[in-house]
This record gives structure tokens, sequence and C-alpha cells, in this order.
């Protein structure tokens, strides 16, 4: 099991990462290739995961009470509204990344968890954030959320599990070329992440109720409330700067990172 100074450190990666589009999983794989750490175990992934979810919610939580009604009111014959087709759109664009992960989720754990796969996808679908924001600079908000854009997004995302793609990275940049504005990419993707963190940490939270193993009940509630307190913050300060900075220093961290990854590896 970790200390509590590593339970810190990862926590705080878990909350800065989850959000922005740098991928927390390639984040958290770091420290235990490049620094010979011990794994953290399922319950602390359970945990920041716990805190991550919460913190989006929290900072939706009047869309989503809002969405919520709409939906029940429109299966009770109330007719459809923008929020009620939204709930549609985030279940629909859920699947794929749902399929990937319960059919490739061992292949991807046991297989691309490497220094190499992860400089090669932090560096590819960085230039691709490039594009997307270069999209949104040319051409701005020239599209409405739709449907097929939403499957589209969905589709996006099933590359996620992929240490290096980044989630919100790669459902940005998704939303970004097909024409969505900043803001509308960066709250669909936000929302979008809400079913995804929650089927992930309820699926490992399945897997540690079977393996039965002791838990630190410190350690997981310090992760999952630095974990959510920094990733409440992050969101809130990346929609704020959104439009005023773009997503090109996000491009330059990652081609930065890819670099030292690259340069890692061949040593």
């Amino acid at each position: 099991m970790i200390d509590w100074w590593q339970a810190v450190v990862l926590a705080l990666i878990q909350g800065l990462t989850e959000f922005l589009p740098i991928s927390s999983s390639a984040h958290l794989v770091l420290p235990p290739l490049l620094l010979d750490w011990p794994d953290q175990g399922l319950a602390f992934d359970v945990a920041v995961h716990v805190g991550t979810l919460s913190a989006v919610v929290v900072y939706y939580r009047q869309d989503l009470w809002r969405m919520a009604g709409a939906w029940l009111g429109s299966l009770a014959g109330g007719g459809a509204s923008d929020d009620s087709r939204l709930v549609w759109y985030l279940a629909l664009a859920t699947v794929p990344a749902g399929l990937v992960g319960v059919l490739g989720g061992d292949f991807i754990e046991a297989r691309l968890r490497t220094l190499p796969v992860i400089a090669t996808t932090t560096l590819v679908f960085g230039l691709l954030l490039a594009l997307g924001d270069r999209a949104a600079r040319r051409h701005g908000d020239r599209r409405r959320l739709d449907l097929p854009v939403a499957l589209l997004v969905g589709l996006s995302q099933a590359l996620a599990p992929v240490p290096g793609v980044s989630r919100s990275g790669v459902t940005i940049t998704a939303a970004l070329l097909l024409g969505l504005g900043r803001q509308a990419a960066a709250r669909f993707s936000f929302l979008l992440s809400i079913p995804i963190i929650a089927s992930a940490g309820a699926l490992k939270a399945w897997e540690l109720a079977s393996a039965a193993a002791p838990a630190r009940w410190d350690i997981l509630v310090l992760g999952a409330g630095l974990s959510g307190i920094t990733a409440y913050l992050c969101i809130a300060l990346f929609l704020r700067l959104l439009d005023r900075v773009g997503l090109m220093p996000f491009v330059y961290y990652r081609v930065l990172l890819a670099l030292v990854l690259f340069a890692v590896w061949l040593r």
C-alpha cells in the first residue's frame, strides 16, 4: 500500500489531470514507472474516482437537476426539449467507451501501459488537439449539439482507455472538429465524463469487493477529498480561461511531456 504522501501526490495528479486535456491515466502511470512506487491498489483508484465524480456532479448540479426533470417530463409525455435530448445523447455517447472498457480493458492494462505507448499517444493526440483549437479559432461555434455529433464524440471517447490519449482531450478535440465552440465542447465533454467515471468506479468497486482486501480508510478519504477539491477547482478555472487562452498551452505541454518520455524511454 502507498504511503500518505504518495497518496497526496497521486490524488493531486488525478484531480489536476482528470478534466484537463493532458491524460490523467498517463500521469498516474508515470510515478510507478519512473519512481518505482508500489501500485496504489484498487481501493485508492475507487477513492479518487469518487472524488473526481463528486467534483463534476457538484459543479454541474443545477444543469443535472434541470436535465433530469426535463427527461422525466418527456417520459411522462411532456414533449422533448434540449435538456431531455441531452440526457439521451450522453447515454448513447457513453456506449462505445463502455464496450471498449469491458472487452478490451484487460488487454489495455497488460499491454499498453508502457512508456513508448504513452509518449506516442501524448504527442499524437496533442497535435490533434491543436487542429481542433485551430478549427475553433477560425470558425467559432458553427454547429449545435445534435445526435450525430454526440455519437461521433462518443466514438472518439472509446479511445480514452489507452494511456496518454486523455478522455477530455479526445472528446473536446472531436467536438471542436465537428463544429462546436470551445465552451460547448468542454461542457459536453465534462457532462459525458459523469457516466463513464461512474461506470469505471463501479467496476473497480466490484473488483475490490471480490478481492476482499484490507482498506486504509485514512488514505482513501484523503485521496477522495484531495482529488475532488482539486478537480472542482480545475473545472472552474479551465472553463473561465478557455476562451481567453484557448487550448494551445495544453498542446505545448503535451509535446514537451512526450519528448521527455521518449528521452527517458530511449535511455
